[in-house]
């Protein structure tokens, strides 16, 4: 079983290359972020034409989250169940579905923007009841796995250059301190290989060319339970979607499975 999560940076204008994508690499379930687009607007029927289910949580604003299926979808949880709201809004971030045989969570979790700015403690509020609410399913005996945005570099090494992060967000103690304490509901990291350079980035800033010159960050994660990651047969980054006229400044992770 194939398993994928993508920021595609806009559904809209990444479909093309989405749906290419989904046709040539062989994936069974993708967990998508940042659709921009509301519901309605979600291109199911072309997914549909592919084989995929879809099941979207989005309000056509920045945010927005989806799982497409073609391995069954069923057992939707829409949003994050006790999640924060900010400036008056449960923003669409969270989405949950049972594919097949495995139970999985698209996420998308704020930026945080600035340490001093609202928006950096409502990520922390929302990290700690994304850690509630994922509970219950990482203690199942089923595979189960967090994939998503999660926009926090675990790890000194899954930024470029660290010094350049000094007093920025997504390396933060606190941000970090976070993404611990939802290991320690029984997740870990299945970090995935680099097709390309010595380390998974992610992502890379459209901006001074940090693609080209591998200037990137980790934040795209899979978080598994125990019989997720003992199910994990490989795990990478396809880079080569990070390329060309019309790219995410995401790279799709991919995780295959033996279940």
């Amino acid at each position: 079983m194939r398993i994928a999560t993508w920021n595609v940076n806009s559904i809209t204008a990444r479909l093309p290359r989405l749906l290419a994508w989904l046709e040539g690499s062989g994936t069974d379930v993708l967990c998508i972020q940042e659709t921009k687009c509301t519901a309605g607007q979600f291109p199911a029927d072309e997914l549909r034409e592919l084989g995929y289910e879809s099941a979207v949580h989005a309000d056509g604003r920045w945010n927005g989250v989806a799982l497409v299926s073609r391995v069954g979808l069923s057992d939707v949880v829409t949003g994050l169940p006790g999640g924060p709201e900010y400036e008056g809004v449960q923003e669409p971030r969270a989405i949950s579905a049972d594919c097949g045989p495995v139970r999985l969570w698209s996420v998308y979790v704020p930026n945080g923007r600035e340490v001093a700015h609202d928006h950096y403690a409502y990520k922390l509020r929302w990290l700690q009841a994304l850690k509630t609410a994922v509970a219950q399913d990482a203690a199942a005996e089923r595979p189960f796995a967090v994939l998503g945005d999660f926009n926090i570099a675990p790890a000194d090494e899954d930024v470029w250059d660290i010094a350049a992060f000094e007093g920025s967000t997504h390396v933060t103690a606190a941000e970090r301190s976070a993404l611990e304490a939802l290991r320690s509901a029984g997740l870990s990291d299945v970090v995935p290989r680099p097709l390309k350079y010595d380390h998974p980035f992610t992502y890379w800033d459209y901006r001074q060319l940090c693609f080209p010159k591998n200037r990137g960050m980790r934040i795209d994660l899979v978080y598994g339970n125990g019989p997720f990651a003992e199910a994990v047969k490989d795990s990478y980054v396809d880079r080569e979607e990070r390329k060309g006229k019309g790219a995410s400044d995401h790279a799709p992770v991919v995780v295959d499975l033996d279940v």
